[in-house]
């Protein structure tokens, strides 16, 4: 993960005094980190490494030409997912077209549990000790080493796949637990300064289990504390811990629970480490071994820092990116008007942003009230999931309701009048609508035109259910065509529904759109006998079970029974 302050990547922890180049492989072959001790014994900067290929790259015969694949030791090493120690003499090109001699070893890294590159270091040795095998203790050294770079180079993989806090804690955790510690505790520091343990996981019989009652809000966090957490929560280095620093009494609130979650677990050794943001902390890191008997060193709490610390910059991340979707999702729905009041009507809507998305797009819905007494009806979309796609379907909206209740006519004309406007006078690209109007003479009746949209769904009282879809639709707005548009007309039977939705509610992954309007019938057939804000609440749930990526937007009308 990149560091906003400079725009370069964090480096991996190296043990002080090894002399060891690094590079690291991504999962489609290509090096994707490399060290200054590499660049050093390679002759080559780090632009010409990263991106390549490190067998076409490196790896060469004694005599300097290309080395077979499936001679290459490194190259069997990555494909088969398997530490290979470096014997022998393996020799790579420099950037000068010299040779060099090197032993090391390989040794791969995994992300989300499967195997994903591999982590290469080694060092440059005379030719004459190539069949000589490396020292044991180097050996040794050197696949520590290459194991705590796995754990690095995991951790950037896995933190920038994702902008979701939860997901990436819960990554976070499924990382370093069991491999580092056998609890994970994460705490994090809100608005106002207030701290809250988000997360306290056990690794117990092959599974990560979060222990919720250990979770929660925590007392506030003072300035005069000395204990260990309070201390990182401030902005001191992480530390190791062991029992005996909270054999005294207490000085804070957090040092009392901080005691009893460390007593109730057992904890034999501890690492606290900042979680660091962009000039401030965001909370910290906690790793207890319980069971492990080996305490943490000073090796260890360097690469739990560097963890904690590339977590950090994952959390302001995927905060910063929460708090401008909840900023994109409070200006959409302020966008959504609030619903008329209809003497004898129920009416509710609903809208669900797209999961992926930035929280607003161009899905929409409106109802007002016409000069003449009748209710309008609106359900559109506007192609997009974006800014630009809210701002166009503001325009839209606007527009209509000009339109509308400037000249009270057929929903077609009124829609007509819009498409040949829009091209002219908004930044509308594509759009579909359906516009309908509610009347009442005697019975009441459904009028609408429908401009590329999925057809309203009319559910009676009784259970059955139909699509309102009097052959194709009408061409969609924005294409500059000015196509003659229809009108249709339904009488609406006592205590039935009118459902008018967007896209999203009937599309899904790998869900052909007759399916998908097959399933929306069957699940409102389902809750005909329901109140409308539960038809609404269970018709939306079920649809986003189905894997849904986009907007929804909902909007039922119910008609009241006979007098």
């Amino acid at each position: 993960m990149a560091d906003p302050a400079t725009g370069s990547e964090p480096e991996p922890v190296l043990p002080a005094g090894l002399a060891a180049g690094v590079y690291i492989q991504d999962g489609y072959g290509r090096i994707s980190h490399v060290n200054g001790k590499a660049e050093e014994l390679l002759g080559r900067p780090a632009g010409e490494l990263l991106g390549g290929d490190p067998h076409e790259l490196l790896h060469r015969n004694p005599d300097g030409s290309r080395l077979p694949r499936p001679n290459c030791v490194l190259l069997q090493a990555f494909l088969s997912g398997q530490a290979r120690s470096l014997d022998g003499c393996q020799w790579f090109a420099r950037g000068d077209g010299e040779l060099i001699c090197v032993g090391g070893v390989s040794v791969p890294y995994e992300v989300d549990g499967a195997p994903d590159g591999a982590v290469v270091v080694f060092f440059e040795r005379p030719p004459g000790e190539a069949q000589t095998p490396a020292p044991p203790e180097n050996l040794e050294a050197l696949t520590d080493l290459a194991d705590r770079l796995t754990i690095v180079a995991e951790t950037t993989a896995v933190l920038t796949s994702t902008l979701d806090l939860d997901e990436s804690l819960k990554r976070l955790v499924r990382l370093v637990v069991p491999r580092l510690a056998d609890w994970a505790v994460v705490d994090l520091l809100e608005e106002q300064g207030k701290l809250r343990r988000v997360a306290v996981v056990h690794h117990v019989g092959g599974r990560h289990v979060r222990v919720e009652e250990l979770a929660g809000p925590m007392p506030p966090l003072l300035e005069g504390s000395r204990m260990p957490l309070s201390r990182v929560l401030r902005g001191a280095a992480p530390r190791i811990v062991t029992p005996e620093d909270y054999a005294g009494p207490p000085d804070s609130g957090i040092a009392v629970l901080q005691r009893q979650m460390f007593q109730a677990i057992g904890m034999r050794s501890a690492v606290i480490a900042p979680l660091r943001g962009p000039g401030k902390v965001l909370g910290a890191l906690t790793l207890v071994r319980t069971e492990q008997e080996k305490p943490f060193d000073a090796a260890e709490l360097a690469l739990v820092d560097d963890i904690a610390r590339r977590a950090g910059l994952a959390v302001d991340n995927a905060q910063l990116y929460e708090r401008q979707r909840r900023v994109a999702e409070t200006m959409q729905r302020h966008l959504l008007p609030p619903l008329p009041r209809i003497e004898g009507l129920e009416m509710t809507v609903r809208y669900h942003p797209a999961p992926h998305a930035s929280r607003v797009g161009g899905d929409w819905y409106d109802a007002f009230r016409l000069p003449d007494g009748a209710t309008a009806l609106v359900i559109g979309d506007v192609v997009g999931h974006d800014l630009q796609a809210a701002a166009c379907m503001a325009q839209v909206r606007n527009m209509l309701r000009a339109f509308a209740w400037e000249h009270t006519e057929a929903p077609s004309v009124t829609v007509d009048r819009l498409d040949r406007a829009l091209v002219h006078i908004s930044d509308v690209q594509l759009a579909t609508m359906i516009l309908a109007q509610v009347e009442r003479d005697g019975d009441w009746q459904l009028r609408w035109t429908n401009a590329g949209h999925p057809p309203p769904l009319l559910v009676h009282d009784d259970g059955r259910v139909c699509f309102l879809e009097h052959g194709a639709a009408d061409l969609v707005l924005g294409t500059e065509l000015s196509p003659a548009r229809t009108d249709f007309r339904q009488a609406l039977p006592p205590r039935s529904t009118v459902v008018l939705y967007t896209d999203g509610l009937i599309e899904a992954r790998d869900l052909p759109l007759s399916e998908g309007l097959d399933q929306l019938a069957s699940f409102a057939a389902a809750l005909a006998d329901r109140s409308l804000d539960e038809f609404c609440d269970q018709l939306l749930s079920r649809a986003l079970y189905a894997a849904n990526e986009d907007d929804v937007a909902l909007l039922a009308l119910r008609v009241p029974g006979a007098p």
